[in-house]
């Protein structure tokens, strides 16, 4: 039984000590701001994150993690850029909708709610984009966020 806590010990910190960085990516970064921005409804609101790319890239991007956070990366090119947008939601219209009742029976069909560890330990001002190069995924992080104002949407 030590043999096996033992091996599970090494391995856990094996896996945090797996995640490397990329010094040199294959693209270059003009620019990353992001946005907190508020719904016209009560309870919408959320961030949005904007990378800017020096020249168009065909790089397969994936996630992109902020603020204990992760998201998918959607790409916009321009004629002469490519802008990599992240989009987080933290609006509680979005939350499952719970079963309320005085017979509390009712309510053991509501799902618990998931607990998830961040994979990273990130400032508030920082994000790691991942992207794929062949069959290797890889991990770039972005310091010095800049954060611009609030958008209010109607």
């Amino acid at each position: 039984m030590k043999t096996f806590y033992l091996l599970f010990f090494v391995f856990g910190f094996c896996q945090c000590g797996s995640t490397q960085f990329e010094k040199n990516p294959p693209f270059k970064i003009i620019s990353a701001t992001y946005t907190p921005w508020i719904g016209g409804i009560e309870g919408v609101s959320g961030k949005s994150v904007e990378i800017t790319l020096f020249e168009k890239t065909t790089i397969a991007f994936d996630s992109l993690f902020f603020q204990n956070k992760k998201t998918k990366i959607s790409i916009k090119n321009s004629q002469e850029r490519s802008f990599l947008v992240g989009n987080f939601s933290n609006s509680s219209r979005l939350k499952n909708d719970l079963t309320l009742h005085l017979n509390a029976s009712l309510e053991l069909k509501n799902k618990l709610p998931k607990k998830t560890k961040f994979r990273f330990s990130l400032k508030e001002n920082e994000a790691i984009i991942s992207y794929k190069v062949g069959s290797l995924k890889k991990y770039y992080k972005i310091e010095n966020i800049q954060k611009k104002s609030t958008a209010f949407f109607q």
